[in-house]
This record gives structure tokens, C-alpha cells and sequence, in this order.
């Protein structure tokens, strides 16, 4: 049974990618400019070097034998040059989406450390104090946009207070050799140079803008998580419990908590990959050096090339992150491998 769900899985996620791919590959056509210069992001060049482009592309051929060559150099690290820095639209991925990659991660971190709790503390009070001002709470910070929050923590904390840095990774005074290009980690693999200094003041420009990414997940993982625990605490066999003469700790620890996490687990995955959108803005507002900010930055700039590798990596993560969630959830439920495909 198994074999079959994680069967149905793998075909799926094929024909996303394939179908991601096709789109990636119509955008060619559908930006304005000459097709070669979308192609390959090469401006001014002689003729010779448009010959041997189009030779390259394959542009006087059929659709299908230049998408089978457009698949052929995607595969082999040839996204292109961008418009705007004439290098590789490759090399600036790799560069840049641990970045996004490291603020979406801790964002997440804090929001699974404070969402899940409250929402267990708010289902184990229901329609009490505790549960009203959890309630009200998220509502309130579910309802902030992204962009007004990050404003007024850099209006609060930064110019009024003084407290964080307004922008960047860390300090210029701090020179750190990018090795996986995760500070933190970069941080640690030099041995925490400057007295353990650069380590703090990484923390220090991540505080903020993953406080202002954690937000909206934090608020989604609440009121998911305590509508799961009042749902479970509503079934039969927890109300035996009580009968029994369990007190509250023991129906949530022992037998609530587990099976109400079940659907919660799906949801964090769900919510990493809406994460990697939202940390679009907050990388623009905290100058954080991103692939959101790059690909908002070759949007303006009509780098046409460097749009196509943004979508298509931030795609493909996005995709993976949602069947990676989905697996974890069906190997830990079984149950939902069954529901997925229509049994009960």
C-alpha cells in the first residue's frame, strides 16, 4: 500500500515539474525583446555570435526540439546571463537563495516553538481567559500585513530604540568567507571569529526580519493547532478518559496531543513553502540579500533571464517542500495514504 501512495506521489511531483518547466520555458516567448536575448541574456552581440546563439537554442528549429534543448541546459547549469550583470543566472541562485533559505528556516523555527503551544494551551482552556486572549491575539497578528509590521519594528527597535540593525546580513566590520553561504553556519565553520562578536551581530540583523516572517505562521499554526485539539479532545475515547478520572495534563500529554499533531505536521510544511513569498517583502524592506529581493530587483530592471532562473528555483522549491511535507505526514498517519486516494 505504500509503494502505491509514494507511486502516485513521485508521478505527481513529475508532471508538476513538467509542467513547471513548460511554463518557464513559454516565458521566453512571452516577454518582450528579441527571443535570443531572452534565451541566453546576451545584448550587442555581432553577427557571428547570433549565429552561433541560434545554433545554440536551436531557434530555427521546432517547439519541441528547442525545449528538449532548453531541458538539456537547465540540466546542465546553463540558465542564462543576466541582463543587468552579465553573469550567470545560475551563480547568483546559488548564492543567494541560502540566504532566503536561512531566514524562512528560522522563521518557521519560532513559529512551531510559539504557534503549537498556544494553540494547545487555547484548546486546553476553551472559552476562558487564556483561550480568548490567544484568540484575540492572533487574530490581531494574523490581520498586520508583512510589510506595516516590519515598518514599525524598524520604527520602534531600530530608529527609536536603537536595539537592531536596519538592513543586511551583518556588519561590515565582519568578514566572513562564505563557505555554504548560511551565516551562521559560515560563522561557526571559521571558529566564531572576532571573540564570538560577528556570531551576536549576525543574530542581531536576523532578529527583526524573522520576527516580521514568523507572524503569519505563527497566528495560521495557533488556530490550526487549536482546532485539532478540540476536535480530537471531542472524541469518544478521550471522553472516556475523563470518565476514568484523567485530569487535563494527562488527556492532552498521553492521549490528545499526539493525534491532534498529526494534521499540524502537514500544515508546517505547508506553511515553509508560503514563507518563501512572503519573505519576498521582508528581504525588500530589511535589504536582506536574498533571492526575493533579487528577483523583485531584476522585475524592475526587465532582466528577463534572471526572472525566469528566480521562478523556476523558487518554483521548484516550493514544490518539493509541499511533497516533502505531504510524505511525512503520510508515513507518520497511514490512514492518509488511504484517504488520498478516496478510501477511508
Amino acid at each position: 500500500m505504500f509503494a502505491k501512495y509514494a507511486y502516485r506521489r513521485l508521478s505527481l511531483l513529475c508532471f508538476m515539474l513538467f509542467t513547471l518547466t513548460i511554463f518557464t520555458f513559454a516565458l521566453n516567448y512571452l516577454f518582450p525583446g528579441e527571443l535570443i536575448t531572452n534565451f541566453s541574456g546576451e545584448v550587442n552581440s555581432s553577427y557571428a555570435q547570433t549565429q552561433a546563439l541560434v545554433e545554440k537554442y536551436r531557434i530555427e528549429e521546432n517547439i519541441f526540439v528547442q525545449y528538449g534543448a532548453f531541458m538539456a541546459r537547465m540540466f546542465e547549469g546553463d540558465w542564462g546571463l543576466s541582463l543587468s550583470s552579465g553573469q550567470p543566472v545560475l551563480s547568483h541562485v546559488k548564492h543567494l537563495f541560502p540566504a532566503t533559505l536561512e531566514l524562512c528556516l528560522y522563521a518557521l523555527t519560532v513559529a512551531v516553538i510559539i504557534g503549537v503551544p498556544s494553540g494547545v494551551i487555547a484548546s486546553a482552556y476553551h472559552k476562558k481567559w487564556p483561550d480568548k486572549l490567544i484568540n484575540s491575539l492572533s487574530l490581531m497578528g494574523f490581520s498586520i500585513p508583512v510589510f506595516w509590521l516590519a515598518l514599525l519594528l524598524i520604527m520602534a527597535f531600530c530608529l527609536g530604540l536603537g536595539l537592531f540593525p536596519m538592513s543586511g546580513r551583518i556588519g561590515l566590520l565582519y568578514e566572513i568567507q562564505p563557505v555554504t553561504h548560511f551565516i551562521l553556519i559560515d560563522i561557526y565553520l571559521e571558529g566564531f571569529p572576532y571573540g564570538g562578536a560577528a556570531f551576536w551581530d549576525a543574530l542581531h540583523h536576523l532578529a527583526l526580519p524573522t520576527v516580521v516572517l514568523a507572524m503569519y505562521p505563527t497566528t495560521v499554526l495557533i488556530r490550526f493547532t487549536r482546532d485539532s485539539m478540540l476536535e480530537v479532545l471531542d472524541q469518544n475515547y478521550i471522553k472516556t478518559a475523563r470518565a476514568k478520572g484523567l485530569n487535563r495534563s494527562q488527556l492532552i500529554i498521553h492521549h490528545a496531543l499526539r493525534n491532534a499533531l498529526l494534521p499540524v505536521i502537514k500544515q508546517i510544511g505547508l506553511q515553509f513553502s508560503t514563507l518563501i513569498t512572503l519573505a519576498m517583502i521582508t528581504e525588500v524592506i530589511f535589504s536582506w540579500p536574498g533571492i526575493g529581493r533579487w528577483l523583485i530587483e531584476s522585475i524592475y530592471q526587465r532582466d528577463f533571464p534572471a526572472i525566469q532562473g528566480g521562478l523556476l528555483a523558487v518554483s521548484f522549491f516550493v514544490i518539493i517542500a509541499n511533497m516533502l511535507s505531504d510524505f511525512i505526514h503520510s508515513i507518520l498517519d497511514p490512514l492518509a495514504r488511504n484517504q488520498a486516494h478516496g478510501k477511508v
